[in-house]
């Protein structure tokens, strides 16, 4: 789960509990689909609705849930083909407003985005009463203590953030598994009439596709996962979630990726950096003439996102220009405020999907560990799971595997130079632990390779199109090096 360190207060919802969302007035398809208005301020050209499903697939008298959507159109109506259904990743990120994935795609399919419930304009859950209890989650989430000091203070700010949502966050809060949603998915599959499901998902997505392969194995039709997670690593194993995916294994190496195409551009010393700031923050100047107070914590956090993307070389160059000699300017960090319900969401179905240690004294030992291979990107990484250790959120929909169903042939996206959400080798991996699955790589580094590469287009193409896929070691070719 991506934690942002919130820069804003947004509005929370006061009631808790599961309240499908009122919609404007609008006929009902006959699959269920009721079309309505998008909001103000949505892109242009999607048709936006929503389906009511089940809160609880295992105990029908629970009462339902709404699911957002929102299609964007095929531009060949004439010669459609069907329906591509989109998940960004996250959990806890919006997908409603889907990209058109490729020109191709666009012209023969229509695509449709989804918010999985917890998120954007589904049903969510509310976890905070009072805007005064939003100061705490900012100093829990996003960061990590560099003293035992700041580990206890830590801990203590995550329980109260994970008391609050016990307390507020409703029956919802237990019914936000992958599992559960997976089953989500496959009833927007049937109310859009098609027999077998088309599907592009991204980072976390990849792990929804997974799970819906592996309990809908014979309704697997297409299924693109871009940047992989690692299903069993996600739900089983000896300690925290975030540890055992191991994204900060891949930081070392997409790193050195960025530093050897940078090359004489960088004159500074990224190990004297980090020290330079484990002493204690620096301030410098961004583009804009703002200050910008840095803390060890907040350039990681910031190295992190710049290494998600080799097409942010330059700006991470730049940043880390800076903190070598403030007298140099560094980028603006664009950005807005987080959804706080959305993000804690997504946090209720990290929990719930995986398991993780009870003690959140642990997570320090963990976080050690993993500093020694990645310094600065495993503490960053091992403590975005450390409220699970103290929210007791519970779905009986979960899936744990297995995850070898016999399925329809399944096309695995991943970037081999390093990627610091999904590593590499978890793609591997996942290629030989499902069934029937083919891995592309793209020779680069960074988080997905979707619109990176002609190749990696022209195969996707060709997947959805006809179901053949890449032969097996095929590697593609970025079309642009880091700096252009």
């Amino acid at each position: 789960m991506k934690s942002p360190k919130l820069r804003a207060v947004l509005a929370l919802g006061a009631a808790a509990g599961v309240v499908a969302l009122s919609a404007p007035a609008a006929s009902a398809s006959p699959a269920g689909i009721v079309w309505e208005p998008c909001p103000a301020g949505s892109p242009s050209g999607y048709d936006c609705g929503r389906l009511d499903v089940p809160l609880s697939y295992q105990d029908p008298s629970a009462g339902t849930a709404s699911v957002a959507i929102g299609r964007l159109p095929a531009t060949d109506q004439a010669h459609k083909l069907g329906t591509i259904f989109y998940n960004p990743g996250g959990p806890g990120s919006s997908g409603r407003f889907a990209p058109a994935l490729t020109p191709a795609l666009h012209a023969r399919y229509d695509i449709v985005g989804i918010d999985p419930r917890g998120v954007g304009a589904s049903s969510k859950i509310h976890c905070f009463t009072d805007p005064s209890q939003l100061e705490v989650l900012q100093r829990a989430l996003g960061t990590f203590p560099l003293t035992p000091a700041a580990e206890q203070q830590q801990i203590a700010d995550t329980r109260t953030v994970t008391d609050l949502c016990e307390q507020n966050a409703g029956p919802l809060a237990n019914h936000l598994s992958t599992g559960t949603i997976a089953r989500d998915l496959d009833r927007l599959r049937a109310a859009f009439g098609e027999a077998k499901l088309r599907y592009y998902g991204k980072s976390y997505g990849t792990y929804i596709g997974e799970t819906y392969a592996n309990l809908f194995p014979g309704r697997v039709g297409t299924l693109a996962l871009d940047a992989v997670d690692d299903p069993s690593r996600w739900a089983t194993g000896p300690g925290p979630m975030s540890y055992r995916l191991a994204g900060y294994v891949d930081g070392p190496r997409a790193l050195q990726s960025f530093l050897d195409a940078c090359a004489d551009r960088c004159t500074f010393d990224y190990s004297a950096i980090l020290d330079r700031l484990a002493t204690g923050p620096i301030t410098v100047t961004d583009t804009a003439g703002h200050q910008v107070v840095v803390t060890y914590q907040s350039a990681i956090a910031q190295i992190h996102n710049y290494l998600t993307d080799a097409q942010a070389a330059p700006q991470l160059a730049a940043f880390l220009t800076a903190l070598a000699d403030p007298a140099s300017p560094a980028p603006v960090i664009a950005g807005g405020p987080p959804d706080v319900d959305s993000m804690l969401g997504g946090g209720a179905t990290l929990c719930s999907d995986a398991e993780n240690p009870h003690d959140p004294a642990v997570w320090a030992g963990y976080a050690r560990a993993a500093d020694r291979i990645g310094r600065g990107f495993g503490p960053y990484d091992v403590y975005k799971t450390l409220p699970c250790a103290s929210w007791d959120v519970t779905d009986t929909g979960r899936y744990t595997g297995p995850w070898n169903h016999p399925t329809a042939p399944i096309l695995l996206l991943a970037n081999r130079q390093g990627d610091l959400e999904t590593p590499y080798d978890g793609a591997q991996r996942t290629e030989k632990l499902l069934a029937n699955a083919r891995l592309l790589t793209l020779d680069t580094y960074g988080h997905g390779s979707r619109g990176k590469s002609a190749c990696v287009d022209k195969s996707l193409d060709t997947y959805f199109l006809t179901g053949a896929l890449p032969a097996r070691g095929t590697v593609c070719l970025p079309d642009k090096g880091p700096f252009g």
